[in-house]
């Protein structure tokens, strides 16, 4: 198994229990959504709704970070998961105004909780002494797949069992006992107050830094990677359902077993981050993710279970190389200001999620999910080359 500092240990621990608390449902939400009489654009809609505000509150808990001990941060988005589930208890029926502004208020709600504990927790992971940010990151960022392997799963046999409600139960309770077991895990870290205006002057060194061609062009492509997300998150179980008329339960069986697969993959791929340098990694999960994609829409016609499961595979493994990468980039480089690449980090992958759900949302309607996933897919290869042209100096 490859190695794992305690930070990082306790920091994948956490993920792993928020995210179970909260994929026991989640993997259900498009279903949800279309039985409550959404449209596709509005199912694009509210997943902006939850990863927008991600994006923008992520630089201001930055600056708290500077202020406030990331753990007690990182514990209140904890809560703030807590509190959707139970919103999502005592939402009533979508029937009028009033009742879809307050199920509108708890994706927002969603979305901000979330920018509380990513960028608190990546800001954790950044001030710490790890020997290897990549493989750290790598670790982190498996935890919801982990979580895939089972949380789904125990979801469906308690709606079986009793109801939406019980579900949202178990999350609003595991949720309090994660937000305990983070506050007690993290040591407390040595705080550094600054003003908002010297967080400003952060920000503006490490956007100088980015901006360099080092650094941009591995942005760019996980930003690419990151718009295909958005889509595969908010309409590959729609797509599976729709144009391949799976049942809920074998879509279930997939990504439960999906994600056993993927564990021993997990230890393999973290392995090889330690490999290469982040950029590698960041070029190479690219590629990975946008020939996935474009397979999955090439032959949509005649896919089967195996099949389907093979490029799922290819998805994961390029998701989880381009991001442990770009986080890994972004620690190495910014590493003096940790609390600011946090936010940054945390910035990218809820904004090209949000973007990627909102465009394909207003597409797929149109040009239907296998021509999205195709175009998706030679659009992030496109950037790959181009941006692999562009730093090698073969275009000026």
């Amino acid at each position: 198994m490859p190695k794992i500092e305690k930070v990082t240990r306790d920091a994948t621990i956490v993920h792993f229990l928020l995210m179970f608390g909260y994929k026991v449902f989640s993997l259900y939400f498009p279903l949800f959504l279309v039985a409550k009489g959404m449209s596709l654009p509005q199912i694009g809609y509210t997943y902006l709704l939850i990863y927008l505000p991600l994006a923008l509150a992520a630089p201001i808990v930055g600056w708290f970070c500077h202020k406030i001990n990331p753990a007690t941060l990182a514990t209140l988005g904890i809560g703030g998961y807590a509190l959707y589930a139970l919103g999502m208890i005592l939402i009533p029926p979508l029937d009028n105004f009033i009742s879809s502004g307050l199920f509108y208020f708890w994706q927002i709600l969603l979305g901000v909780s979330a920018a509380l504990f990513f960028t608190s927790v990546r800001s954790i992971l950044i001030s710490s002494p790890i020997e290897n940010y990549d493989r750290a990151f790598g670790w982190f960022y498996s935890a919801p797949f982990y979580a895939s392997a089972l949380a789904p799963a125990f979801g469906a046999l308690l709606i079986w069992q009793f109801n939406f409600i019980v579900v949202f139960i178990f999350s609003l309770i595991l949720q309090i006992i994660t937000a305990g077991f983070c506050y007690y895990q993290f040591k407390k870290p040595e705080i550094k107050p600054l003003e908002w205006g010297r967080v400003q002057e952060n920000y503006n060194k490490i956007f100088q830094k980015i901006k360099s061609r080092t650094i941009l062009a591995p942005i760019l492509i996980s930003f690419s990677v990151l718009l295909l997300t958005g889509f595969y998150r908010a309409f590959f179980v729609l797509f599976l359902k729709d144009s391949l008329s799976w049942s809920q339960n074998l879509i279930l069986i997939l990504v439960s077993v999906a994600s056993l697969l993927f564990l021993p993959i997990s230890f393999f791929l973290i392995r090889q981050l330690e490999r290469f340098r982040s950029e590698k990694n960041i070029f190479q999960g690219g590629l990975i993710t946008g020939t996935s994609f474009i397979a999955l829409g090439l032959f949509s016609s005649v896919l089967n279970f195996l099949s389907v499961l093979i490029i799922k595979g290819g998805q994961f493994a390029g998701s989880l190389i381009t991001n442990a990468g770009r986080s890994g980039l972004i620690s190495q480089q910014l590493k003096e200001n940790p609390e600011e690449a946090g936010a940054l980090d945390t910035i990218f992958a809820p904004l090209g999620v949000a973007l990627g759900a909102l465009v394909s949302g207003l597409l797929v309607g149109h040009l239907g999910y296998q021509f999205l996933f195709i175009i998706g897919g030679v659009f992030v290869v496109v950037v790959v080359l181009i941006t692999r042209l562009v730093k090698s100096k073969k275009i000026s």
